[in-house]
């Protein structure tokens, strides 16, 4: 068990021997587990406090100055305060930034709603060019961070505050727009990304001791997605799930079903954030109290 954040953080501190590398932060270097490489590389690692604008601004002149850059707030700050910069600067100038979002979703739990960044992955699908990640697990974080690497462009990559369960092994491979399929279930698919990846696959074991066969599609390639995969898990399987820690408008379950709709029609039960915001609470009670659990995934597949 261990945070996207903390494997963000590690992943930081194994490339920090390169002098390429640069790291920012908005006054957060605790909380979005920088700090580990600004203790060993003080001297490329820089904190523009609470500014947010200046964050993204920052970031791609150095990235333009050929630093491979990595900048780091909350994913509310990051998609909300600083949605110009991405857009204008980042984006528009198709600088090769990496913008790395911790604590999305309504997984922060007892910092609440203003805090709970549902809306990150609606924003910035519809940026040009940009490309949006969301790792499930520690080793999908360092390979994905990895990747990003050898990708040009302005890059979202999506992390949370909370532990998360293992899912991967070191012999996995990640690319853009890629997605991985777990199971090959012919009674429906659940469709996930970052911390639902797990509570889906749960669903998956509980559902295969009723007699209920599922695969589970980590979407980890948000933009880019993967429509091969999803066109053919909607031939294949019957039901269609999609579960989330984001609001259902502009969504993982949105961006399926543009897919289904316009090759493959096909019905998909939407489980996220309901027009809403979140709540303040223990990740696992909001979680439990938006519907974000095994059971009411299982409970999905038996009404359908």
């Amino acid at each position: 068990m261990k945070s996207t954040r903390k494997a963000y953080g590690e992943f930081l501190e194994s490339i920090g021997a390169n002098e390429d590398v640069v790291v920012l932060d908005a006054d957060l270097a605790s909380a979005t587990k920088t700090d580990m490489f600004q203790k060993k590389y003080p001297e490329r690692d820089i904190d523009v406090g609470i500014a947010e604008q200046d964050l993204v601004g920052t970031a791609c002149g150095l990235a333009l100055s050929g630093k491979t850059v990595f900048a780091s707030t909350f994913a509310m700050f990051m998609a909300g305060r600083a949605y110009d910069q991405i857009r204008n600067t980042a984006a528009y100038s198709h600088v090769n930034v990496n913008l790395c979002a911790t604590h999305a979703g309504v997984m922060v739990g007892e910092d609440g709603p203003t805090h709970q960044c549902i809306e990150d992955v609606a924003l910035m699908n519809v940026v040009p060019t940009m490309k949006v990640f969301s790792p499930a697990d520690d080793i999908s974080t360092k390979k994905i961070l990895s990747l990003c690497m050898k990708e040009d462009g302005p890059k979202y990559i999506r992390l949370g505050r909370s532990d998360v369960e293992d899912i991967y092994d070191e012999s996995y491979e990640f690319k853009l727009g890629g997605s991985h399929t777990f199971g090959d279930g012919k009674d429906g698919t659940i469709f996930a990304y970052g911390p639902t990846v797990s509570i889906a696959l749960n669903a998956q074991k509980d559902l295969a001791n009723e007699g209920i066969n599922v695969r589970v599609v980590d979407l980890y390639s948000i933009k880019p997605v993967d429509k091969e995969a999803i066109i053919k898990c909607a031939k294949e399987t019957e039901r269609l799930v999609s579960i989330e820690d984001h609001s259902v408008i502009g969504g993982i379950g949105s961006i399926i079903a543009n897919v289904l709709c316009e090759s493959y029609p096909k019905k998909l039960e939407k489980i996220g954030i309901q027009d809403r915001f979140g709540k303040s609470g223990s990740a696992k009670a909001v979680y439990e109290y938006f519907g974000l659990t095994k059971e009411n995934i299982e409970n999905k597949f038996k009404k359908i």
